[in-house]
């Protein structure tokens, strides 16, 4: 027999061997048992596997009855088997019969044995099996067997993972992350992808188990965890999160788990019974997330949680793998999977490459769901779990319609998306055969479609989807993924750019509209107890008038020679648009002083998102050269719910009476005045609703690109004046259901709505 210290390294190469043969999944377990019997002096190795329903099915065995194997089954906390499974740690005894926990199956012929050493298969916080090994001679194995034990575990988890094995009657074993499962989020970008995972911040698969050099290995931990620290550290000093309040306390409560001297302690016990480190992080980490999966308060949950989330980057740190996926080679059919992201790390991937993506924590409001939309991928938030619920790899399905996403979907349920996502295409080379066709109501009403943008990789859009210019260009998203304040010259480089590549078509750039959920991590913010209603948009800008002035400063020098529409967010009396229509003045005549070339024409706007300014239309449109309607804005401020709350952002139907009333109301005061005016914003988006704003009377609409084909299809079938009829007559009676009654008349008039 080997020498002790020789054991496990001999038996993790023999197995790994053994694993790699020809054969099937069953020739190889019975050999796996065989070798563990022989190099643990063992008189029986049994492996027992987790099924579906949780019963723990004989699949291997070298000394009990072979007839009992596929025939012999555990119930979770049946048995000694079901106890280690139940509880996901090892037992050890040298009378196992003696134990009230033992289940005598007579099949077996067990019960000649007496010594007792059974230890848990995991992978990834899933319980796959049970190891087991037993001896005639009454004897309590000793703390090197049990580790022995428990690194032989590791690697046979790798086989099981595999799905290599099948139970009785040959059907295959269904491990917990190989079942299809179901996860409910929030649609963050509309769409239907279908591919494979990636996770964004990967996974470190631990291949190299027992250390060479005990001494070394303790170094490369201290080191590690001394520089994951750090990062932590170096996360709660970015200036975005300086402030109080409910991010800090959970950033706090982070560190506070990066200093567990507990977790730290396993780790180093593990570490000390010969493992590398990487292996000793990964023992622990899965016994915590055994526990977590049968523990049942919430509390001790997402502290499992934190814990196993340091222990994947902790891993990272050792591995030297501390990036994301995006600078690896990603599959044709990406499916990216985080806990939160960043916009700009979004940005960094290959987008021929990318399908969808799910994030635990991301809402609508988040600035990677803006970017999401611009570079038209499917996009779900609010998708608890995801992260732990899948392996590098799974098959996904992403239903950004329902909010739904699929994890190892079967193939009925494949084929029935394949469809789906081949309806959706036709449907959309259809909207494509409408890019050249003015929007034209039946009834012969022009209605201008415009589109949102916010990135230079928006603009191919621009020709793609027909539209007739950019209704809202949102300045800020240059600026929110930039690693600094951009200055001037690039700035006016950015637009520039942009009006090069729109052309002819009309852009409206928007001034920096942060604050609130916009927060740039390179300038310092106030804490605010309601940071909507707060220091943003032309608030703050005119009071750090540095950077309003920088802005306008490279917009007139980009547009020289060229038509230029500027629009202030915000806007909550006229003499906060004055003083921003001041600030262009004055930047004109200080670059007419410096040479440079004027634009064209200047049209300086204002967004109607403020309620305050229903009650001043006439003021607002003699001042203003043009407005636009921020319906996010303004309907979170009417209805007085926050847009990024899901429990109340639903909770009010935009197409209601109030809704209605303020926007004929607005469309009168701009067509008495004579003044341009555009609605921007998701109420846009939606055929059904932008067909209640045309009988409502707005005459131009901006949107998401996407949005653009079934608008237009939309408007192309429809009766401009009998809707404005019907509508009128609904205002009139008080109607309960405007919805109801707007689907209802879309249907008697064949009005298509996608």
């Amino acid at each position: 027999m080997p020498p002790p210290d020789a054991g496990p390294r001999i038996l993790i190469r023999r197995l790994r061997q053994i694993m790699a043969e020809a054969g099937s999944g069953q020739e190889r377990l019975d050999k796996i048992v065989k070798q563990i019997a022989y190099l643990m002096v063992a008189e029986v190795c049994s492996i027992y596997v987790r099924r579906q329903d949780g019963s723990l099915e004989l699949f291997a065995t070298e000394g009990l009855n072979p007839a009992a194997v596929h025939t012999t089954r555990m119930g979770r906390g049946e048995g000694l088997v079901g106890l280690i499974a139940e509880r996901a740690e090892p037992v050890n005894l040298s009378e196992a019969q003696s134990h009230p926990a033992f289940s005598f199956r007579p099949e077996t012929g067990e019960e000649v044995y007496h010594s007792f050493l059974g230890v848990p298969v995991i992978r990834n916080g899933q319980l796959l099996g049970v190891l087991v090994v037993q001896n005639r001679m009454q004897r309590h194995y000793d703390a090197d067997e049990e580790e022995a034990m428990q690194t032989t575990a590791m690697v046979l988890a790798e086989h099981l993972a595999s799905g290599d094995v099948a139970g009785a009657g040959g059907a295959s074993v269904s491990l917990m992350h190989g079942r299809a499962s179901l996860i409910r989020g929030q649609s963050l970008s509309e769409g239907i992808a279908l591919g494979h995972v990636v996770l964004h911040e990967p996974r470190v698969v631990v291949t190299n188990l027992v250390a060479d050099n005990l001494a070394a290995e303790r170094t490369r931990l201290a080191r590690a965890i001394r520089r994951l620290r750090r990062t932590i550290d170096a996360m709660l000093e970015r200036r975005d999160l300086t402030g109080p309040g409910e991010h800090r306390e959970v950033l706090e409560t982070y560190r506070m788990y990066a200093h567990d001297a507990g977790w730290i302690r396993r780790i180093r016990e593990a570490l000390g019974a010969g493992l590398t480190a990487e292996a000793a992080v990964e023992r622990v980490r899965n016994e915590t997330r055994a526990r977590m999966l049968r523990h049942a308060g919430d509390f001790w949950r997402e502290r499992f949680r934190d814990l196993d989330d340091l222990s994947d980057r902790l891993l990272r740190v050792l591995a030297g793998r501390e990036g994301t996926a995006a600078a690896d080679k990603l599959p044709e059919d990406t499916i990216l999977v985080a806990r939160t992201m960043g916009p700009a790390e979004l940005l960094d991937y290959d987008r021929t490459r990318l399908r969808g993506l799910v994030i635990e924590e991301g809402g609508l409001a988040s600035h990677v769901a803006i970017v999401a939309k611009a570079i038209g991928i499917a996009a779900i938030g609010q998708a608890a779990g995801i992260v732990e619920s899948v392996e590098g790899g799974d098959a996904v399905i992403i239903d950004a319609e329902t909010g739904e996403v699929h994890l190892r979907p079967g193939q009925e349920l494949i084929a029935a998306y394949s469809d789906k996502v081949r309806f959706r295409a036709r449907r959309q080379q259809r909207y494509a055969g409408l890019r050249s066709r003015p929007a034209l109501t039946r009834d012969g009403e022009r209605i201008s479609l415009k589109m949102n943008a916010g990135l230079i990789v928006d603009m191919p859009q621009l020709a793609e989807s027909g539209a007739d210019g950019i209704g809202l260009f949102r300045t800020e998203l240059e600026f929110m993924i930039a690693a600094r304040l951009p200055l001037k010259d690039k700035q006016t480089e950015i637009y520039r750019r942009i009006l090069d590549e729109a052309g002819r078509r009309p852009v409206v750039f928007r001034s920096l509209d942060i604050g609130g959920d916009k927060l740039l991590p390179y300038l310092r913010h106030d804490q605010e107890e309601n940071p909507a209603l707060g220091w943003r948009a032309l608030r703050m800008t005119l009071d750090r008038d540095g950077l309003l002035r920088t802005q306008v400063t490279a917009l007139l020098r980009a547009a020289s020679g060229r038509d230029l529409q500027i629009m202030f967010p915000m806007v909550s009396d006229i003499g906060e648009y004055e003083a921003a229509c001041a600030v262009v003045a004055r930047q004109q005549k200080v670059l007419a002083r410096q040479g440079f070339a004027a634009p064209r024409s200047i049209a300086l706007g204002a967004m109607l998102e403020v309620p305050a300014m229903l009650f001043d239309l006439d003021g607002l449109f003699r001042a203003a050269d043009f407005v636009s309607i921020g319906s996010n804005d303004l309907l979170q401020y009417l209805f007085a719910a926050d847009r990024s709350n899901p429990r109340v952002a639903k909770r009010y139907d935009p197409l209601s009476l109030p809704v209605l009333r303020v926007m004929t109301r607005v469309a009168e005061a701009a067509q008495q005045h004579g003044k341009p005016l555009t609605l921007c914003g998701e109420l846009a988006s939606r055929p059904l609703e932008a067909m209640a704003l045309v009988g409502v009377g707005l005459r131009s609409i901006s949107m998401a690109p996407a949005a653009i084909g079934p608008v237009k299809a939309m408007i192309l079938s429809l009766d401009a004046g009998r809707l404005r009829r019907r509508i009128g007559e609904l205002m009139e009676a008080g109607a309960s259901d405007v919805r109801a009654e707007l689907l209802q008349f879309a249907k008697d008039q064949n009005v298509e709505l996608g």
